[in-house]
């Protein structure tokens, strides 16, 4: 029997996301452990001494750490190529994490136009109020975020591709310019996911997740990750963890570690279903306009596929108008309408009265979101009942 062992960092995958982190307790259980406790007891006021000046390893509060938590968190960054991960309650809770945690009063930040609404939100309303300025750019125009950095530019924010229309970004070269001025750069990889797209590789620094989305994939919970190296995610974060409590529930830990058992299967089946359905809508009269980062016809598609190695599971196609748009999400009668995506469910929405509400008229028209837009997450049905029951809704457009 050798005794050389396995290195996880080698693995495939799909065997990272069953193996990854995995600690079991002296009792052997196949399934991870869940922890559903608040503190820890010590041997001794000794002990407790030690353990909280980091002179002894273990873990104190589950504010803090935990280790169903920390099984989620090592897994997910063996998949990422990362050397450590931070787990947080929700997507939101990653995102604003990832960037005040690298801001300070008096710094300016840089992001893609085309973003989730409330990560919008932060960076043109709630980082203002500490005295951070934040400049909106059209994310597939290297030239403006060039044109944009000043001397206090310590960040630029990427969400490639973005939400909802599917935007691109030259990851790697906003990085090269993020090197050149001694800024950092957080990325926002929810849409691609860790298996067609790794930013880290590209040069970024902060790799944000929302679990919610394909990491769960079965709409059950709630969660979220930054990714980095540890000296940095400590350097950043860990103060900030420990005091304000953005914690992700070790419930959900144990939830997230199961749907990362399946994220490879899942996601590359509706990869498949979703570059299908693309070209099939692509073709239909109905549609004014289509974006699938897989189509050579995506007007970023060199770029995506540099950076992606497949087009993931997002589809935004343009109806023309509301009406029109309404419509045919009235019409479906097998995909979900609803403001949630990676989920196994197909789901459809319109961002313009949703996750997009909050943002005005000529802000929406900047990124080119007109009223006739839907995003549609496709989901693991079978793919001839979702194109029938597609097909059937855009008729009904």
């Amino acid at each position: 029997m050798s005794d050389e062992r396995e290195n996880p960092a080698a693995w495939e995958a799909a065997t990272k996301l069953i193996r990854g982190g995995l600690a079991r307790t002296p009792y052997g259980e196949t399934a991870e452990g869940l922890f559903l406790t608040q503190s820890f007891v010590y041997d001794s006021a000794e002990a407790a001494d030690r353990r909280f000046s980091g002179e002894e390893p273990g873990f104190v509060y589950s504010r803090y750490a935990n280790p169903t938590v920390k099984m989620f968190e090592e897994r997910l960054a063996l998949l990422e190529g990362a050397e450590g991960c931070r787990a947080t309650a929700s997507g939101m809770a990653a995102v604003h994490l990832a960037l005040t945690g690298l801001l300070r009063a008096g710094d300016h930040v840089v992001g893609g136009q085309a973003m989730f609404g409330s990560c919008r939100w932060i960076m043109n309303q709630w980082a203002p109020r500490f005295g951070i300025e934040a400049t909106l750019v059209p994310g597939a125009d290297f030239a403006a975020w060039r044109t944009a950095v000043r001397p206090n530019t310590k960040l630029f924010f990427i969400e490639s591709p973005a939400n909802p229309l599917l935007e691109i970004t030259d990851i790697a070269a906003v990085c090269q310019l993020a090197k050149e001025i001694g800024a950092k750069v957080v990325v926002d990889n929810v849409f691609a996911t860790p298996l067609y797209q790794q930013p880290l590789k590209l040069g970024a620094d902060i790799v944000v997740y929302s679990a919610t989305k394909h990491i769960d994939g079965q709409g059950r919970v709630l969660g979220g990750a930054v990714l980095g190296d540890v000296a940095l995610l400590d350097e950043a974060y860990r103060d900030f963890i420990r005091h304000t409590g953005p914690a992700l529930s070790p419930f959900n830990a144990w939830v997230l570690l199961k749907g990362l058992e399946t994220l490879d299967l899942r996601v590359r089946r509706q990869t498949e279903t979703a570059a299908v359905l693309a070209d099939r809508m692509a073709a239909h009269p109905k549609v004014k306009a289509l974006r699938y980062p897989g189509r050579p016809d995506h007007p970023q598609y060199e770029i995506a596929r540099r950076q992606m190695s497949a087009g993931s599971t997002l589809i935004a196609l343009d109806l023309e108008t509301r009406e029109r748009a309404f419509n045919f999400l009235n019409a479906l009668q097998i995909v979900d309408i609803s403001n949630n995506l990676g989920d196994s469910k197909s789901m459809a929405t319109h961002p313009t009265t949703t996750t997009h509400r909050s943002m005005t008229e000529e802000q929406r028209l900047e990124i080119g979101l007109t009223p006739g837009w839907v995003r549609l997450s496709v989901g693991l049905e079978g793919a001839a009942d979702l194109g029938r029951d597609i097909e059937r809704a855009l008729d009904a457009a």
